[in-house]
C-alpha cells in the first residue's frame, strides 16, 4: 500500500502522500544507485542522503581508504547534479573556490573588469580535506554555504540550485592542518563519521572493486527532482511532541540555560540552527522510511550527527574522561 492509499491520510496530507509516494521510488532507485558502488556503510549513506534531501551540507570525517571521495562523487551522479572538486591545500586562496574579476580590454579599447566564475559555481562541491586550507581560504566558503550566493568585488553573483557543500577530513594527520571554525562547523548540517566496513562488505569491495569491470554510477533522478523533494520535505508536517521533543534536546545541551547536570560538562552548546537542521533532517529521514512525518526514533538516530561538531566538553569534562558522544546519548535517553 502507497502513502496515498493510507485511509489515515486525509485532506491536504492526502497531495503530499501522492508527492511522497512519487519521491519515495526516486529516494529508492537512488539508494539501489549509491548501493552499486559503495557496498555497506549503510548508516553512511542514509545520513548522506538525509542531508541533500533536507537542502543541507556534510561534513564526511574518515579515515584515508574510507572511499569518503567516491561516495560524494556517487551522490552527484545518482541524483543528477554537476560536480566538482576542489584539493584543499596551504596554498589554495579563496579566488581560486570562488572566482575573480580579471580586466579585458574590448575591440573599442575600453577596458572593464569580467567576473571569472571559480570551481564553486556548481550544484555540489567536493571540499576535499578541508581542514588543510587556511582559515582566509575555508571562510570564503561561509558566505556560499549560508546564502547560496558570494560577492566578489562588492557584486553578489547567486549560485546554482540546488548547492550542496561536501567536505572530507582526515581525523588522524592533524600536523598542518586548521580546525575549521566554530562558525563554519555550525553550518555543516550533519558530521557523518565514515567508519571501518564490515567484513562482508569489505569482502565484497576486494571482488568487485579490483576485477576488470568495476560498478559505475548512473543516475537516477535530475537536480529538478532533487529541488522537488527538497520542497516536500519542508511541507511534512511535524507534530507538537517532536517540537518540543527537539527543542529539549537542544536547549538541554547549553550550558547556564539548562538546569539538566548534564549541561555542566559543556563549554558551549548547539545553537537555533542546530534546532532548524535537527528539524529538517527529522523530516527527511520519516519520508527515506516511507512516512510523512517524524518521530522520536528520528530524532534518536540524527541527534549524534547533527549535534556533535556543534558542542565542545570543558576541561573537568575531558579530564573525567566525558565525551560529546557520551553526553549526547544520555540527553537522548531523557527523551523516552
Amino acid at each position: 500500500m502507497t502513502l496515498a492509499q493510507d485511509t489515515n491520510v486525509t485532506g491536504g496530507e492526502a497531495i503530499a502522500a501522492r508527492a511522497a509516494d512519487a519521491a519515495l521510488e526516486r529516494i529508492a532507485a537512488a539508494r539501489a544507485g549509491i548501493g552499486e558502488v559503495i557496498f555497506g556503510q549503510q548508516a553512511v549513506i542514509e545520513e548522506a542522503l538525509v542531508t541533500l534531501l533536507a537542502g543541507g551540507h556534510g561534513l564526511l570525517v574518515g579515515l584515508p581508504g574510507m572511499a569518503k571521495t567516491k561516495l560524494v562523487e556517487t551522490l552527484g551522479t545518482v541524483l543528477g547534479l554537476q560536480s566538482r572538486r576542489v584539493q584543499f591545500t596551504p596554498d589554495l586562496m579563496p579566488a581560486d573556490i570562488i572566482g575573480s574579476e580579471v580586466l579585458e580590454e574590448g575591440p573599442d579599447g575600453k577596458r572593464s573588469f569580467r567576473f571569472v566564475p571559480g570551481p564553486i559555481f556548481t550544484q555540489v562541491l567536493m571540499a576535499d580535506e578541508i581542514n588543510r586550507a587556511s582559515p582566509r581560504t575555508q571562510s570564503a566558503l561561509l558566505q556560499a554555504m549560508q546564502e547560496m550566493q558570494v560577492t566578489v568585488a562588492g557584486h553578489p553573483h547567486d549560485l546554482p540550485r540546488p548547492f550542496h557543500v561536501l567536505a572530507t577530513q582526515n581525523p588522524i594527520e592533524q600536523e598542518g592542518t586548521y580546525p575549521l571554525p566554530e562558525a563554519q562547523l555550525d553550518r555543516f548540517l550533519m558530521q557523518i563519521d565514515v567508519l571501518y566496513p564490515d567484513r562482508a562488505a569489505e569482502k565484497r569491495v576486494l571482488i568487485e572493486t579490483t576485477g576488470e569491470n568495476a560498478g559505475v554510477a548512473k543516475p537516477a533522478m535530475t537536480s529538478d527532482d532533487l529541488a522537488s523533494i527538497q520542497r516536500l520535505v519542508r511541507r511534512l508536517p511535524v507534530g507538537d511532541k517532536i517540537v518540543e521533543a527537539i527543542l529539549d534536546l537542544v536547549r538541554s545541551a547549553r550550558p547556564g540555560e539548562s538546569t539538566n547536570p548534564i549541561a555542566q560538562h559543556i563549554a558551549w552548546g548547539p545553537g537555533p540552527r542546530a534546532a532548524q537542521a535537527l528539524m529538517l533532517a527529522s523530516r527527511a529521514r520519516a519520508l527515506v522510511d516511507g512516512r510523512l512525518a517524524p518521530s522520536v526514533d528520528d530524532l534518536a538516530a540524527l541527534a549524534l550527527p547533527v549535534l556533535k561538531h556543534r558542542m565542545a566538553l570543558t576541561f573537568s569534562a575531558r579530564a573525567d574522561g566525558e565525551s560529546v558522544p557520551g553526553l549526547i546519548a544520555r540527553l537522548v535517553e531523557r527523551l523516552g
